[in-house]
């Protein structure tokens, strides 16, 4: 199926989007070269995070992650330095790209027109007294340039079609920016031989992560192996979620021997 690139750069955005949490969470975690990656071991803390905030009546941190922008908080010792340049320089990459845009196709502010100066539709920029739009965070960034690329609320004249140079200058800032947080992330696209064996069979696992698809697992024992697991070509794989499983087996394994 063909792509334009329209449709590349809104993809691109909404994978930094999806991605960001999990970015913020990791400034604050220790670098580490274990496998599964933590996106696969994390549903298992997620669960049980959801569960203890529902039980205690309270909001998930997950919830309240990303509300401030990286470039006016503070950041006391980050465990992973690594994900907080990564962070950053998504951040201000996409700030000043929505700076960029508005500058070009956004309508300037119609003398004395309070409503139309705090229209929440425009992009607002950073002074020395207000953050503008930036106070809003990299997913506001990411949704205001998306629907700029994508040629939203053209019908009005806040906004003017993106000339083809401005576009495609969008368009590479948010691959690179996509690019950036996958490989912060280790998401970009890798293949691992585990050092535990498969629960089941004793055979030889391998991770694999791809750029913006779900982390998997293969046995390579073939058929023979008696997980319950996908059979694909011949060879157990575990995906996504269930990864969980996988996951479950081999800490019980590890446990067991010691």
């Amino acid at each position: 199926m063909t792509t334009t690139p329209g449709q590349r750069a809104a993809a691109d955005l909404a994978a930094v989007r999806e991605q960001w949490g999990d970015l913020l969470a990791a400034i604050e975690r220790p670098p580490t070269a274990e496998w599964p990656p933590r996106e696969a071991r994390g549903f298992l803390g997620q669960l049980a995070a959801v569960d203890h905030y529902e039980d205690d009546g309270l909001e998930p941190a997950a919830a309240r992650v990303g509300r401030l922008p990286l470039t006016l908080r503070e950041h006391p010792a980050p465990l992973n330095l690594a994900a907080l340049d990564a962070a950053l320089e998504v951040e201000r990459d996409l700030f000043d790209l929505a700076d960029q845009i508005a500058e070009q196709v956004q309508r300037p502010i119609r003398s004395a027109d309070q409503d139309d100066a705090t229209n929440p539709a425009r992009w607002h920029y950073a002074a020395p007294t207000t953050p503008g739009s930036r106070a809003y965070g990299l997913h506001w960034a990411a949704v205001w340039i998306e629907g700029r690329v994508c040629g939203e609320d053209l019908d009005g004249d806040l906004f003017a079609t993106m000339p083809p140079r401005l576009f495609d200058h969008a368009a590479a800032v948010a691959a690179r920016a996509r690019r950036t947080v996958e490989r912060a992330l280790e998401r970009d696209g890798r293949t691992t031989h585990l050092d535990t064996p498969c629960p089941w069979c004793g055979g030889q696992l391998v991770g694999q992560t791809r750029p913006g698809g779900e982390p998997a697992v293969t046995c390579s024992t073939g058929e023979g192996c008696g997980a319950p697991a996908t059979l694909d070509r011949g060879r157990r794989v575990w995906r996504g979620a269930e990864l969980v499983a996988l996951w479950s087996a081999m800490d019980a394994a590890r446990n067991r021997e010691e």
